[in-house]
């Protein structure tokens, strides 16, 4: 045990971890030493015992240190062994818990087991002898314990900073990368930005010459493609000029939409159409709300209308209350006899939040009454 010297546990910088084994007993040639259970740990340069309740108390020795090593096979309330002959100690050693020992060999007793994969890693280690091809940058310097443990930990402190910093260069080199790919892609959007404006002039220029049908297609494919002109904050600044523009381009935009959808859309509906439509320059929940606020106010054939259940919907100024009761009305007078409202939802080919209001409104009114029971949700035309 004389070989030993005091260590704060640390790998240098030039230093591998191997192998590690917990509930490990030291002893002394055949005598056990006076300490608890700890981790023994294999490095490419030393061999490393840290007592598991003090973290304080650790040992090692150098694996040059080694002349030859031998299992010793577990007995009857033995655990099996590994034996390690050493050179004797060095005079220039640093401090270690004994002075001097009368054996030239200690035991690593394995309590937890493990012991095979630890002979055979320390078998490749002896063989490898790594310790001599990469030696530590720093060696220990010799003097108290005191003075050991305070350089090592530098040693080891200077490691961790460094591989950190090679980290955060690597990270920021991928990062880099990430957004010069995402530059790149922002280019070619205004290439094609300004590729759709400038055939949207030529249809203008040239408008007898294009059939309408293929204008209409045109615009179809343009929209589809999400590389509309879109109001954004850069080009029409912020606040209610912004709004009012954005209003303006949900007039022209959705006029065709809601008259394929029977005249009105629910408010999500809209929300990813628009953004659909507008590619990657995406618009807010806000402010699409607080554009489609302004479509009645700015004269525009739109408008924004919030039933009594909360839903939020946008309308054609044409679309008026009596049309939706009468189309309601109408589906009853049809079929002339009471039916679920999920079935009349299916008739008129609207979904539920485009429809289900509508025959809330009828009810309002007086022209509809309900059967709400466990069979469901039921209208009948009101006769009385």
């Amino acid at each position: 045990m004389d070989r030993f010297s005091w260590s704060n546990g640390l790998l240098e910088i030039d230093e591998t971890l191997v192998v590690q084994q917990r509930g490990v007993r030291l002893y002394d040639g055949d005598d056990k030493v006076k300490m608890e259970l700890g981790v023994a740990l294999l490095s490419t340069h030393r061999l490393i015992w840290r007592d598991i309740k003090n973290h304080e108390c650790c040992l090692s020795i150098p694996l040059s240190q080694i002349i030859f090593f031998e299992e010793q096979a577990a007995g009857i309330g033995k655990s099996a062994k590994i034996v390690i002959h050493l050179h004797p100690s060095s005079p220039s050693k640093e401090p270690g818990p004994f002075q001097n020992s009368k054996y030239s060999y200690i035991k690593l007793s394995f309590k937890e087991h493990g012991q095979i994969e630890f002979y055979r890693r320390l078998t490749e280690e002896m063989t490898q002898k790594r310790w001599e091809t990469t030696p530590v940058s720093q060696p220990l310097s010799s003097g108290t314990g005191t003075q050991v443990c305070r350089k090592t930990r530098a040693v080891g402190i200077v490691g961790i900073e460094r591989k950190i910093e090679e980290k955060r260069k690597e990270t920021d080199k991928n990062i880099s990368e990430a957004f010069e790919d995402l530059s790149k892609l922002m280019v070619k959007a205004k290439e094609m930005v300004e590729l759709s404006r400038s055939i949207a002039t030529k249809i203008k220029d040239k408008q007898g010459d294009i059939t309408e049908d293929e204008t209409i297609r045109f615009k179809s494919y343009l929209l589809s493609m999400g590389i509309a002109n879109p109001v954004t904050r850069e080009t029409h600044g912020s606040g209610t000029r912004y709004h009012m523009q954005l209003a303006k381009q949900l007039g022209d935009m959705l006029q065709a939409p809601l008259e394929e959808r029977g005249g009105m859309m629910a408010l999500t509906e809209v929300y990813c159409l628009v953004n659909r439509a507008r590619g990657m320059e995406l618009l807010s929940p806000e402010d699409l709300l607080n554009a489609c606020k302004m479509l009645e106010s700015m004269r525009l054939p739109l408008r924004l209308r919030v039933f009594d259940s909360g839903v939020m919907v946008v309308q054609l100024q044409s679309h008026s209350e009596e049309e939706m009761i009468a189309s309601a009305l109408d589906n009853v007078s049809d079929l002339n006899t009471n039916y679920s409202s999920s079935l009349s939802i299916l008739l008129s080919s609207l979904s539920f939040l485009n429809y289900f209001p509508r025959l809330l409104l009828a009810e309002k009114v007086g022209h509809l009454c309900r059967d709400d029971s466990v069979e469901g949700l039921r209208f009948y035309p009101n006769r009385f």
